[in-house]
């Protein structure tokens, strides 16, 4: 059974665009699209919407949203198999039950005004936080996966091979591109600022547990990836950042401790804030 990639689809023209990334992934994956309308969603309506439905983008129904976006996602892959659905419930209860029998969710960024490339809304952010299966969070200038320059995939790396380590793996591998594996690392305050023969030279004892760090996550890529090993002192986040104005997906991993629940850390929070690229967050199995 072909599990579908799921697509929260509100209206707004972020998750227009987040249906268009969407297609052109389900047809890589040679799995169905699932479009979904939770009929309790804000209404957000804009120019892009009002181009697919050919009139002016007042008040319509879950219907004529997820119409206009099922044509837009045929007119991109005719031989795609779409399917949609408006639910009557909130939003991040639709998106997080959908996510229990899907390959993946998909959601645009929903922030608004100047901010709009910049902030998370609180559906996207709560469905990535909780949600059993990958979620992709839509970013970038246009919203969709980068074109020439950015043929890669980055993932941040854990110390230890993780369920987001194997599915970037797997992503590079079905995309035919070279997969960067980043591990930030960053010197203690504590750390003596002596001479380096007197000191054992810290900052080099720092890079290389880094370094023997990033090797262990990587144990089980497959030897013919064309892979790229990269270590980077810094903070997390911004490493991360960096590395997502090359790639054109940027993996991270999501950690559920059993006495927290499931969260995202405040890096991860970070980049799905601010990253230059689509995000796919993996939670640990």
């Amino acid at each position: 059974m072909r599990l579908p990639l799921v697509v929260g689809v509100d209206g707004s023209e972020h998750s227009l665009r987040a249906v268009d990334w969407a297609a052109d992934e389900a047809a890589l994956h040679g799995v169905p699209l699932r479009l979904v309308h939770a009929s309790r969603w804000e209404r957000y309506e804009g120019p892009a919407l009002a181009d697919e439905i050919g009139g002016p983008a007042g008040e319509v129904s879950g219907e004529d949203i997820l119409r206009a976006a099922a044509l837009r996602a045929r007119r991109r892959r005719a031989d795609l198999d779409v399917t949609t659905d408006v639910v009557p419930e909130e939003p991040e209860y639709v998106l997080l039950r959908e996510g229990r029998r899907s390959s993946a969710v998909v959601v645009g960024t929903r922030g608004r005004g100047a901010l709009a490339h910049a902030l998370l809304g609180s559906v996207s952010l709560t469905v990535a936080t909780r949600a059993r299966c990958p979620v992709v969070v839509v970013r970038g200038p246009e919203g969709r996966a980068p074109g020439p320059g950015r043929d890669r995939v980055v993932v941040g790396v854990a110390e230890a091979p993780t369920a987001a380590v194997r599915f970037a793996c797997e992503e590079a591998a079905r995309r035919r591109v070279p997969l960067t594996a980043v591990r930030a690392w960053r010197r203690p305050s504590h750390d003596p600022l002596d001479h380096p023969l007197l000191t054992g030279d810290p900052e080099h004892m720092h890079a290389a547990r880094a370094a023997a760090e990033l090797e262990a996550a990587l144990a089980d890529a497959p030897p013919d990836l064309d892979l790229e090993r990269r270590t980077a002192e810094g903070p997390p986040g911004q490493v991360l950042l960096d590395a997502s104005k090359e790639a054109g997906l940027l993996v991270i991993g999501r950690r559920d401790p059993k006495h927290l629940g499931p969260h995202l850390g405040r890096v991860a929070h970070r980049v799905l804030q601010h990253g230059d690229c689509p995000v796919v967050v993996v939670p640990d199995a």
